[in-house]
This record gives structure tokens, sequence and C-alpha cells, in this order.
């Protein structure tokens, strides 16, 4: 099973295209921090990602996630985010990186869980607050790049999806899953 990864800014819209390639036979698999942030905030803590736990929590899930049965037939697995994500969050927060997250991103690259391409969408140009996204949109660009600079530094290769239509944005991001080799089906660059 190929797994792949959609990452990108806060507010980006990645839920939409996630939507949009699940209707087109994709498995989905949801973003594992709004799932422990709204867990936190369950419990009554309005800001977890002040606790120094909160990525490992993160790692955990994530990991717990890649371990779940897919459907048979399924064409491929697309993930909102990736453990390489905790780790650029725990930079981010300016947090240690937990030895939970660090193995568990050792054990991604070690095993080649994910492919090396990474579906980066790219943001919309604006941030729409939640009780989990409480960033403003020029917070959100900053992040952005401690997540493409993770991303490189580990030798993964960004695969832009460019502002757009949700349904453009699908469809660009199946074509890219589609391809038995990304890299030759790669859009013509500008100049």
């Amino acid at each position: 099973m190929r797994r792949f990864i959609l990452t990108g800014a806060p507010g980006a819209g990645k839920t939409s295209i996630l939507r949009a390639l699940e209707e087109r036979g994709y498995a989905v698999v949801a973003e594992a921090a709004t799932d422990v942030i709204a867990a936190y905030q369950a419990d009554g803590t309005s800001e977890p990602w002040r606790d120094p736990s909160f990525t490992a929590r993160i790692a955990e899930l994530q990991r717990d996630r890649q371990q779940e049965p897919v459907r048979r037939g399924t064409r491929a697995q697309v993930f909102d985010r990736s453990p390489v994500c905790t780790l650029a969050l725990a930079r981010w927060l300016g947090h240690p990186v937990a030895p939970p997250l660090s193995a568990e991103v050792e054990r991604i690259l070690r095993h080649g869980v994910y492919e090396r391409q990474v579906l980066f969408v790219r943001p919309i140009g604006r941030v729409e607050p939640t009780a989990a996204r409480r960033i403003s949109y020029e917070e959100s660009i900053a992040f952005e790049r401690v997540h493409e600079e993770e991303y490189t530094r580990l030798g993964f290769e960004i695969i832009d999806i460019p502002p757009g239509p949700v349904g453009q944005r699908a469809a660009l991001a199946d074509r890219y899953i589609s391809a038995p080799d990304l890299r030759r089906n790669k859009p013509d660059s500008p100049g």
C-alpha cells in the first residue's frame, strides 16, 4: 500500500482536498493533532500545545493510525500530515523533540513508511480560526516554512499543490498519487 502525505500551512485547504480525494477512492487518514487538541480541550486544557508531551501524543496517534486496516481495493492512503509535521510543530513551539516523536520519525524514515514525494498544499491567502487553529495568516506562512525545511532536510521531495478551486487541487493531487513515477510527472516549471 502506497502512503502519501498531504501537508501545508494551517488553513491551506488540506481537509477539503482530502474529502475530494476520498470521493475518488483513496483511503484518507485524518490529522492526529486536531484530535489530540480536541481531547485536551475536552479535559479542560484550552492551550494543549503548551504541554511538553503534546507532540509525543500526536506522534503516538499518528503511528496508531498508520497501523489501522485499510479496506481491500484501496488505491492508496493519503495522510493529513505525518510525524515530520509533528517534528516541525515541536520546533515551532520550541519544545524538545520527545523520545516517542524522535523514534517515530526514525522509524518512518528507516522503513520508508511514506512515499518520498510530499504533496504540499500552498496557502489560499487567509486562515479561518478554530478551537484548534489559533494562528494568524502571517504566522501560518512562517510555520509552513518550518515544515518545508524539515521535509527537505530529511530528504523528501516537495510537490506543490498551488491555490485554486478544491476540485482542481484534488485532481492535481490525484494525478501525482496515480503516477507510477512522480518525478517524471511534475508540472513544467516556469522559465
